[in-house]
């Protein structure tokens, strides 16, 4: 029962999303089609179809805009007139009726949908508000079409315009309890909320990535995180119509929809009381949100309890998830889970490159805080890159050029921790190729990442099992470290050794790899970091110099690209209302490569070397591909959201006086169009433009006869 309303409540969004996007193209095809019957109107308005590319599917998402002005006409006889003004306003007529034929059965499933959209009166112009009115009469038989409420808690989720368990699904996907059975070996004991779905290949994936490798003799409790690709087919659940605000999360926090992160808290004790003489399970959470440190948190809050009180006290931590605000980025959030309060906040990707806005409790109102966390996806850098930190500049290298790497850790701990941190070094870039903090034997990828058949992927690895230092010996790039010291202790510091010698697990702690870097080692900030270590310097302050200095390196490698990428921007000059936004000029590497002489990396790092070499190289690589796809979107969006500007400043009511009433309703629509792609899209328009444009509409609708005023209302787009 649980699971039957969201279900409909999906179906419905998606039929909502697909049916509003063609709507203007199917009105435009109605009006093409009644041209073509009456040719007398002109080539005016052939032109203005041509034009607007309505003679047959629509190319893009977006559509184009284009409104041509028709030519001057010759003055007809006032009883010609007459009878060209009445055909017309009948065609525009028949024209909006058709668009209100084509909302109509979408106008219900959004009012059931606009609580979770974030829309409301608010959002809309005046006109909109009064078209509206009807709408919300009509909203609670929607809702109440799928089944009777489950309990008072339902009703008052969707009071708040949300459904059960929709604030849990902006967090989790769900919560798995494994456990290890005799006969069966590793099973799901239980998956909650019980509606979630999970896919067989998914449910195997979780039972082997939950439990640590046999050798690795993990007793007491062990944290670790893992990441596994979703099965394929698998419907966007509901709850993504609540991310409006990801736009405002830094690049690398955003979600990839192709993956899930398990975060593992794994319980291993003797117990004579059992066969084997050992408890073991595993309390799993499965999350789309890359936030390490604080799921982590969460772990430690409400794992050990659980072991003793078994599912009733699961059952009321998720149904304390369920009532926590949406990860808002920006926000301090308070989150009570079991007796705890947590006081989060959640990065923006408006942030300054390298702070950490650490919440403090300046409030006296503040002291039933609990834990505060200053980091929500930060793992403690310096501990993971200890053994290795004299070669913490070729593994940023490794890592910004996207090339295979392994790391051979004698547990999950150890080998997500290490992973995390490799990923993390060349923030604020976000790594676009695959990475498995924690990656097995019976992992359903493990033979496309293990073949000899061709080159290692683009990939980052982390395993404990023995059994890959012979499967992986091939791959260019391994990392072989021991156990991670608590802190204050400090390992010793490992060589770069050939990859020859890397044959068993008996072989010793060290980078094995026949890389020659393309940069100087920075002497520098080595030395720093040595006379942190003999002055036995907290690994926090470790962590924030290390960063630091990837994040000064990666800016000083970045910044040349952006400011390449930001001169094929066009000018602002170019953008007219009345044409489809500027295209952005190709980039050509050859010409970013000449921009290096005089704007390259030696303007912002004293670091010496090969950086055209290293440029090259990333430009071949996943991480640059990713990076300039975001850039483009980003910049498109923009000249989006310039041209919706430009049209804002335009006398569109000015416009329709010299117009058609057919080409009148025709601007309304494209403009209607235009809102939605906001919408949808996340253009980076300001609000009060937004409220222009529902104004301009508005007045253009008052300019036309009563019954279009009425039929156009009552599309509800505006």
């Amino acid at each position: 029962m649980n699971g039957v309303i969201p279900r409909i409540i999906h179906s419905l969004a998606v039929g909502l999303r697909r049916r509003i996007p063609g709507f203007t193209a199917s009105v435009l095809k109605s009006f093409k089609a009644r041209r073509l019957h009456n040719p007398s109107q002109g080539p005016a308005r052939r032109l203005l179809l041509r034009e607007a590319g309505t003679g047959g599917p629509m190319q893009s998402r977006a559509p184009r805009v284009t409104w041509a002005a028709a030519p001057p006409r010759p003055s007809p006889s006032p009883a010609a007139a007459a009878a060209v003004a009445a055909s017309a306003r009948s065609r525009a007529r028949s024209v909006a009726r058709s668009a209100v034929e084509a909302a109509q059965t979408a106008r219900g499933r959004r009012m059931a949908l606009r609580g979770l959209a974030g829309s409301g009166p608010g959002s809309r112009g005046p006109l909109g508000q009064a078209g509206a009115a009807d709408e919300e009469r009509e909203a609670p038989a929607v809702v109440a079409a799928g089944d009777a409420p489950e309990d008072v808690e339902e009703d008052e989720g969707r009071s708040r315009g949300l459904l059960r368990w929709d604030g849990f699904s902006a967090w989790l996907h769900c919560v798995c309890v494994v456990g290890f059975d005799l006969e069966l070996g590793q099973a799901v004991e239980v998956i909650y909320p019980q509606h979630s779905k999970l896919t067989d290949k998914e449910k195997t994936n979780i039972c082997y990535l939950s439990f640590p490798d046999s050798n690795s003799g993990c007793l007491g409790d062990t944290q670790f995180c893992f990441r596994f690709r979703q099965s394929s087919g698998r419907r966007v659940s509901l709850h993504c119509l609540l991310d409006q605000f990801e736009k405002d999360l830094p690049v690398y926090l955003k979600k990839d929809p192709a993956y899930f992160y398990g975060y593992v808290y794994f319980r291993q004790v003797r117990d004579k009381t059992l066969k084997r003489g050992y408890f073991q399970k595993s309390l799993v959470l499965i999350s789309k949100l890359p936030y390490i440190h604080f799921f982590h948190t969460v772990l430690k809050q409400i794992a050990p309890e659980y072991f003793e009180k078994n599912e009733p006290y699961l059952e009321a931590a998720c149904n304390d998830v369920d009532r926590w605000p949406a990860p808002m980025p920006g926000k301090t959030l308070h989150l009570p889970i079991m007796g705890v309060v947590m006081k989060v906040r959640i990065p923006t990707c408006h942030d300054k490159p390298g702070t950490t806005q650490i919440v403090q409790l300046t409030q006296q109102g503040d002291t039933h805080i609990s834990v505060i966390l200053p980091t929500v996806h930060e793992v403690d850098l310096f501990r993971c890159f200890c053994p290795v930190f004299l070669h913490s500049q070729m593994l940023w290298e490794l890592v910004l050029l996207g090339e295979p790497l392994v790391v051979m850790a004698p547990s999950p701990s150890e080998s997500s921790e290490t992973v995390l941190a490799l990923v993390n070094c060349i923030s604020p870039l976000k790594y676009f190729s695959d990475f498995r903090p924690y990656f097995t034997i019976h992992d359903s990828e493990f033979k496309e990442y293990t073949t000899r058949t061709q080159a290692p992927p683009s990939v980052i690895l982390g395993v404990t099992n023995p059994f890959f230092a012979k499967t992986l010996q091939h791959w260019p790039h391994i990392i072989r470290i021991g156990d991670l010291k608590p802190a204050g202790e400090i390992p010793k510091q490992v060589k770069v050794k050939k990859l020859k010698n890397l044959k068993t697990l008996d072989s010793k702690p060290g980078v094995y790899t026949s890389y020659k870097p393309y940069l100087n080692r920075d002497e520098e900030i080595m030395k720093q970091l040595q006379k942190g270590v003999q002055q036995k310097r907290p690994s926090e302050a470790q962590s924030v110099i290390l960063r630091r200095y990837f994040l000064e390196l990666t800016q000083s490698f970045i910044i040349p690209l952006e400011r390449y990428v930001a001169s094929l921007m066009p000018l602002q000059k170019s953008i007219s209302p009345w044409k489809s936004p500027p295209q952005l000029r190709q980039f050509l590497p050859g010409e970013f490569m000449k921009t290096l002489e005089k704007t390259g990396p030696q303007l912002t790092s004293r670091i010496k070397g090969d950086w055209i070499g290293l440029y090259r190289h990333f430009l071949k690589s996943p991480n640059f591909d990713g990076w300039f796809k975001t850039r483009r979107k980003e910049m498109t969006q923009k000249l989006e959201a310039l041209h919706l500007e430009a049209l804002c400043e335009e006398d569109l009511l000015h416009w329709t006086q010299k117009h058609t009433e057919v080409e009148t309703v025709d601007l309304v629509l494209k403009l209607k169009n235009k809102l939605l792609q906001a919408d949808r899209e996340h253009l980076p328009v300001k609000p009060d433009t937004m409220e222009k444009l529902r104004t301009h509409i508005d007045a253009i609708i008052l300019a036309l006869p009563e019954d279009l005023q009425g039929i156009l209302l009552k599309t509800g787009m505006t």
